[in-house]
């Protein structure tokens, strides 16, 4: 018994240094000009985002500290972003013209069921398989402007999925008027003039 053990553990070992090998070889690159260009014009645009769509609010905002699961819709009329918690009350909202940055953020970490795996006496390394069965989470992080307190946040809504996050951070950006910059979108300052001192 112990011999197909250790032949499972060489074997283990043996993919997991080929893999890393693999993974660490140069790449090739092409030294041509036109691939010098911005990667963000060469993506296409996701498509429109969902008048509403599920979320989970994480926190950020003054005030309401609590996280919970909802809906976000985009408010034309009133030109904000509405959080619904489960019963569709209103919580809390946004103003399109209060978000002066938004982006996507990614969290990767191992499921429960990996976690528990890898805590397993398993034997040669058999249970780092476990650790090997990650999740993503992912969030739409908005950086705003509070009216109320004329300070600046940072809040973030948990989202189903990449494609999702996507086309809700688009069409926010769109909605805000925001620009493109990096993974991003931000809200260009008015260069100050004598005028607006």
């Amino acid at each position: 018994m112990r011999k197909i053990y250790k032949i499972l553990g060489a074997g283990l070992l043996l993919a997991l240094t080929t893999a890393s090998v693999m993974a660490q070889r140069p790449r090739t690159t092409s030294s041509d000009s036109s691939t010098t260009t911005s990667t963000s014009a060469n993506v296409p645009k996701p498509p429109p985002a969902p008048q509403t769509f599920k979320a989970k609010y994480e926190g950020g905002i003054f005030g309401y500290n609590k996280k919970q699961e909802g809906t976000l819709s985009f408010d034309d009329n009133n030109q904000r972003l509405v959080f619904r918690n489960k019963e569709q009350k209103e919580t809390l909202s946004l103003p399109y013209s209060a978000v002066s940055g938004a982006y996507a953020s990614t969290k990767s970490q191992t499921s429960t069921g990996g976690k528990v795996v890898s805590a397993m006496p398993l034997p040669y390394g058999a249970n780092l398989l476990g650790l090997l069965s990650r999740s993503k989470t992912r969030y739409l992080v908005l950086q705003f402007n509070d009216a109320d307190t004329r300070n600046t946040g940072v809040t973030s809504f948990k989202l189903e999925s990449k494609d999702l996050l996507a086309s809700v951070l688009s069409t926010l950006a769109d909605k805000s008027g925001l620009e493109p910059r990096g993974e991003g979108y931000i809200r260009r300052k008015e260069p100050q003039t004598s005028e607006n001192k």
